[in-house]
């Protein structure tokens, strides 16, 4: 599939498509079962040119696999769903000797295991954090593979991807948000939410995929994502996901719009 997006940008990297299917692609990078892994250093690669599919035995970590659609990991948290309470907010160190978290040492690294035990807090309470979760459109989906494909290798006869995902720049994401809402007539068609990497491309843009208008989603605002990826894609992207139908809706948008005027075409050549 091509994109008249990627050229009036000027994007480093192709937008990536999130496909679910039941057949598992030839060469892809898989994370190996009940190997810990970040599911966006594998988006990632995919930016870069390389197919990349997880299952639900092979989603990294289990925010990996709520974010991409595997049903609620958080379940499987030891401690059970409470543990990752903890862990996403003040930690774990209750659990005194913490014999909790030495059943995952072999899984993780010791960054890992610091956080698990001193808390990420990136939410103030445990209690804040049982909110969020709830809030989560937590979703088991309906096919056996999430893909992470690059956009100009897939073939629009064959494969219908569920979101594609660009990366941009800061100039380039405002140019994003405004190609967004350039045809419409509500003027909150991007949102932000706070949530994990992998979810701003997954789950919470597929619920986006159920509404009439749907909405872009802005991600890698997650700062353990950031770290993940840093050394891959830089410092200064942000994701821009969109469902497949207003992927097609800003592609039309393209042309006769303000990316063909001499403010865009400034700050690209700035």
């Amino acid at each position: 599939m091509e994109s008249k997006i990627v050229s009036a940008l000027n994007l480093t990297y192709n937008p990536v498509a999130l496909i679910w299917s039941d057949d598992r692609p030839k060469d892809a990078l898989q994370f190996k079962k009940g190997r810990w892994g970040c599911v966006m250093a594998l988006f990632a690669n995919a930016a870069k040119g390389r197919t990349a599919v997880f299952d639900r035995e092979t989603f990294g970590c289990w925010g990996g696999g709520v974010g991409l659609g595997f049903g609620n990991q958080y379940l499987k948290v030891p401690g059970g769903i409470e543990g990752f309470y903890d862990f996403l907010s003040t930690g774990n160190d209750k659990w005194g000797n913490n014999k909790i978290a030495e059943r995952i040492c072999t899984m993780v690294g010791n960054h890992f295991m610091d956080e698990f035990r001193h808390g990420e807090r990136y939410l103030k309470s445990p209690e804040i954090v049982k909110e969020f979760v709830d809030a989560l459109p937590i979703t088991d989906i309906p096919a056996e593979y999430v893909i992470f494909k690059p956009l100009k290798d897939v073939n629009a006869e064959q494969e219908e991807p569920v979101v594609i995902i660009f990366l941009a720049n800061p100039d380039q994401l405002s140019a994003m948000v405004v190609l967004a809402n350039y045809g419409r007539k509500n003027f909150e068609s991007v949102s932000i939410p706070f949530a994990a990497g992998c979810q701003t491309i997954g789950i919470i843009p597929y619920r986006e995929v159920r509404s009439d208008n749907p909405r872009a989603v802005i991600g890698l605002t997650d700062l353990s994502a950031r770290n993940n990826v840093r050394r891959q894609l830089g410092k200064d992207l942000f994701t821009f996901a969109v469902p497949l139908k207003m992927f097609h809706e800003m592609e039309e948008n393209v042309e006769g719009s303000f990316l063909e005027r001499k403010t865009w075409k400034a700050l690209t050549e700035s």
